[in-house]
């Protein structure tokens, strides 16, 4: 068990999706009900902090510059020069109580993100993809808090997390066309009292699952559903996490504030911060958006 150690005492209340841009060295994160997205450069230690106006689901590099968000209005681009928000899609429009939540670039520069219930309750969601040709498709439906997605090293196998079925899930995942298919359970924490949130994977093909309620990340082998390590988080809610550092040695990890009480957060006091460990493995260079 290894723990970590704090490098940004943000007080997030919802700090979140956590992508290391390898180009400029630096980490995006975002505060999803702070309604702001943040550019942390560890070498300078500043934390620019770039205000949204609306729910701040997650961020992706874009190969052709700047960022592309998905919020509570859907796929938007931000020029980080001008700060200039454009809106590319919003498939949920008839959907005004749900918002995008998690998401990541596929290996194809496609960007994938899913939606949730603003309540938290039901199941509304789906799970999206913006093409590389700004067309939006609907993957999968019928999600509760659209959550952690990577891709295998291979390309071929794509794990998912919808945070309330407490699974990490894998698809057949088709690069070219990004179809997926033959779904089915690889890693099991239905007896876990937390939920598993944001994930990552390791040069080794090894995923690293942020714990909501749980106080700490894991990392399992997708292939035989075991647990390798642990790390632990002095908070108790932790929402992502991604490889960052010039050779990809440090994970990065978010946590947040929301839903604590007072006597919780006296217990708790950097609940919200950035926290770092030197990992054992190195991570890999995360995917930009090719649109």
């Amino acid at each position: 068990m290894t723990e970590c150690s704090l490098v940004l005492d943000a007080k997030a209340d919802l700090g979140e999706g956590a992508i290391w841009d390898a180009e400029k060295q630096v980490l995006y994160w975002v505060d999803i009900t702070g309604k702001t997205l943040h550019v942390f450069d560890p070498e300078h230690h500043t934390d620019r902090s770039i205000p949204i106006g609306q729910f701040v689901g997650t961020v992706v590099p874009r190969e052709s510059g700047g960022v592309m968000l998905a919020l509570q209005n859907g796929f938007y681009s931000l020029d980080l020069e001008t700060e200039v928000l454009t809106p590319v899609m919003d498939p949920e429009q008839n959907q005004p109580e749900n918002r995008f939540n998690d998401g990541k670039c596929d290996p194809a520069g496609r960007f994938w993100a899913g939606t949730m219930n603003l309540n938290e309750t039901g199941r509304s969601g789906a799970l999206y993809c913006l093409d590389t040709d700004l067309n939006v498709r609907k993957m999968l439906t019928g999600i509760g808090i659209s959550n952690g997605i990577v891709w295998s090293l291979d390309c071929r196998t794509m794990y998912y997390i919808d945070s309330p079925t407490k699974q990490v899930v894998a698809f057949d995942y088709e690069m070219s066309s990004g179809t997926l298919s033959r779904q089915r359970v690889m890693i099991d924490l239905t007896l876990d009292h937390a939920l598993p949130d944001g994930m990552t994977i390791d040069a080794e093909g090894m995923i690293w699952i942020a714990h909501w309620g749980g106080y700490r990340v894991t990392r399992w082998n997708p292939d035989n559903g075991k647990q390798l390590d642990e790390i632990r988080v002095p908070a108790s809610q932790v929402t992502s996490c991604a490889f960052g550092g010039k050779d990809l040695d440090v994970l990065y990890i978010t946590t947040a504030r929301h839903g604590l009480h007072e006597r919780e957060l006296d217990k708790q006091p950097l609940a919200g911060g950035i926290f770092s460990v030197a990992a054992q493995v190195k991570g890999l260079p995360a995917f930009s958006f090719k649109g």
